[in-house]
């Protein structure tokens, strides 16, 4: 996978991930280009599209678009499998995910999709030991929260 990306109906960014170097402007560009792109297909056309050298992989769940780029000899319905598989994830934490719980959680959303994805390949297939290792560290930032806090009372 070269890149996800996630953004609104209106065609706001909500999350970016990128795993190739590219330039912001390029960034920006792509970006551009494939939420105009994205949105302006019809909702029966097919999630698949070939744009540049790579294929476009896309869904749509609720007001949220969830947008991958993969190489020519990549496969698209495991492509797809990997945005519901993150969907899945991201609902079992927030508990029935929307675009709200990305804005103002967006750290999670990233954190959760690198628990999930390195380097733009899944790294953990288990729903499980993904939130397993997320619930972890909720709870050391909990106790390195609560530890700050009491250092803080006593100066």
């Amino acid at each position: 996978m070269q890149f996800m990306l996630l953004f609104s109906r209106q065609g706001k960014l909500r999350l970016q991930k990128w795993y190739v170097p590219l330039s912001d402007k390029e960034k920006k560009k792509i970006t551009r280009e494939l939420v105009q792109t994205v949105l302006a297909r019809k909702p029966k056309m097919c999630s698949f599209l070939e744009w540049r050298d790579l294929k476009i992989v896309y869904k749509r769940y609720a007001s949220l678009y969830f947008c991958c780029a993969i190489e020519d000899q990549d496969n698209e319905l495991i492509t797809l499998e990997i945005i519901h598989r993150y969907v899945e994830l991201l609902d079992k934490y927030f508990g029935s995910v929307c675009e709200l719980d990305i804005i103002f959680n967006f750290e999670k959303a990233y954190f959760i999709l690198d628990e999930f994805l390195l380097g733009g390949e899944v790294q953990e297939t288990s729903k499980k030991n993904v939130l397993k290792a997320i619930e972890q560290a909720d709870l050391l930032q909990e106790k390195t929260d609560y530890v700050s806090q009491q250092e803080f009372h006593w100066v």
